[in-house]
C-alpha cells in the first residue's frame, strides 16, 4: 500500500485524484454535522411522499403499496421548451435549449425504511421501477440520456426523508457521461474489450478493494476513489442499460445494493448519507459494446457520523484530494457485518 502522497488515474473519466494518506492523522477542528434523526414514523401525515397525502398543486398520492412513480412537481427539465432567441451571438457566450422529463420514485409506502432496511424483493421492485421507467423514457425520440439517482440524507441535499430517488432524462449527454463514453470507446477500440470488465478482473486478482461480489456484480472501492468511502458497483458482462438485465441479474444487483448500503449504515451506526447513480449508455439507438452498466456511490462522511469531507479550496481550484487510501476504506467497510445495526439491538 502506498503511504506517501501520490496521484491516481481514473481510467473511467481520464482525470486524476491526489491521495495524501499522512493527512488522516491530523486533528479536526472544522465543521461537525448534527446527527440525523434516526427514528421516523411508518407514516407521516405531513409528508408529501407518503400514501394518500397531498402534494404540490392539490395532487393526492394514491394509497400505493409498492414503489410509486410520478412526474416531479418541481422538475429541472420540461418535455416542451418554447423557442427563444439565444442569450448572445458571441462564440464565447453559447446557450442551447434543453428538453427532458423528471420523475420521482418512492421506494415503498413506508416513511421509515431506507434501501438497506428493505427486504430483497422490495429492493428488486425498486430496481425494476428504475429499469422500466428508464426504458419508457428512452423510447421518446428527443431523449438521449436517462440518469437514475438517489440523494440520501439532508447533508446530500435530500429535501424529504421519505426514501425516494429520481430519474432525469434529457436531450443531450451530461458531462460525466461524455467523459466516460470517450474513455470506454477509446479503450475498446484499442483492446477489443470493455474497460470495466478488464478493471473488475484486475480488482478480483488484487482483492484489497473488493467489498462484495456475486455471479453477476461486484462492489468495490475503486482504485481512483475521490470520496472517502466511495463505492463502484459494476456488472460482469457488457450490459448497456438496466432494461437489459435478466431476472437473475436484478436479484444479484439487489443483493449487492443491500450489502453495500447495510455496511454504510453499520460504519457509524446511522442512516448513512450518499449520492448514488447508475450510468447507462446513451439512448442513441447505436450499439455500445464498450459500455458496462455500473453505479457510483458518493458518500460524504469522513471520520465519523458527524465529520464530513468538503470539496473546497484545492479540490475546487485544482483537483480532487483524499486522505484515507481506497484500500483502507475498503477494509473498514469489508470487516463490518452484513446484518443491519438496528437488527442487532
Amino acid at each position: 500500500m502506498l503511504n506517501n502522497p501520490h496521484r491516481r488515474y481514473n481510467a473511467l473519466t481520464g482525470e486524476w485524484v491526489l491521495v495524501s494518506p499522512h493527512r488522516a492523522k491530523r486533528p479536526w477542528l472544522g465543521q461537525v454535522e448534527k446527527l440525523a434523526i434516526d427514528s421516523l414514523p411508518h407514516y407521516d401525515p405531513t409528508c408529501y411522499l407518503c400514501p394518500r397525502n397531498e402534494r404540490a398543486g392539490g395532487v393526492f398520492n394514491p394509497d400505493f403499496t409498492g414503489t410509486y412513480v410520478f412526474d416531479n412537481d418541481f422538475a429541472a427539465l420540461l418535455p416542451e421548451v418554447e423557442d427563444e432567441e439565444p442569450a448572445s451571438t458571441h462564440p464565447l457566450l453559447v446557450s442551447a435549449p434543453e428538453q427532458g422529463q423528471c420523475l420521482v420514485v418512492c421506494f415503498s409506502p413506508r416513511h421509515d425504511l431506507t434501501l438497506p432496511e428493505l427486504d430483497l424483493p422490495a429492493i428488486e421492485n425498486v430496481l425494476n421501477a428504475w429499469s422500466g421507467e428508464s426504458a419508457k423514457l428512452m423510447e421518446l425520440n428527443y431523449i438521449h440520456y436517462v440518469q437514475v439517482f438517489e440523494n440520501k440524507g439532508a447533508v446530500m441535499g435530500c429535501s424529504n426523508p421519505h426514501p425516494h430517488s429520481q430519474i432525469w432524462s434529457q436531450s443531450q449527454l451530461p458531462n460525466e457521461i461524455v467523459k466516460e463514453l470517450a474513455t470506454q470507446k477509446e479503450y475498446f477500440a484499442k483492446n477489443g474489450r470493455p474497460l470495466l470488465l478488464d478493471y473488475v478482473k484486475e480488482e478480483h486478482k488484487q482483492k484489497d478493494r473488493i467489498l462484495f461480489a456475486n455471479d453477476h456484480f461486484t462492489a468495490m472501492v475503486p482504485f481512483w476513489a475521490v470520496w472517502p468511502f466511495e463505492v463502484l458497483v459494476t456488472a460482469h458482462r457488457p450490459t448497456a442499460y438496466m432494461k437489459d438485465l435478466t431476472t437473475s441479474e436484478v436479484s444479484a444487483l439487489a443483493e449487492v445494493f443491500k450489502q453495500v448500503t447495510t455496511r454504510y449504515d453499520n460504519l457509524f451506526e446511522i442512516s448513512f448519507p450518499y449520492s448514488m447513480g447508475f450510468h447507462q449508455a446513451p439512448a442513441d439507438n447505436q450499439p455500445h459494446p464498450e459500455w458496462v452498466l455500473h453505479a457510483h456511490f458518493y458518500p460524504p462522511l469522513l471520520r465519523s457520523a458527524t465529520v464530513r469531507k468538503f470539496m473546497v479550496g484545492y479540490e475546487m481550484l485544482g483537483m480532487p484530494q483524499r486522505d484515507i487510501t481506497p484500500e483502507t476504506a475498503a477494509e473498514r467497510l469489508r470487516i463490518l457485518t452484513d446484518t443491519h445495526y438496528k437488527s442487532q439491538k
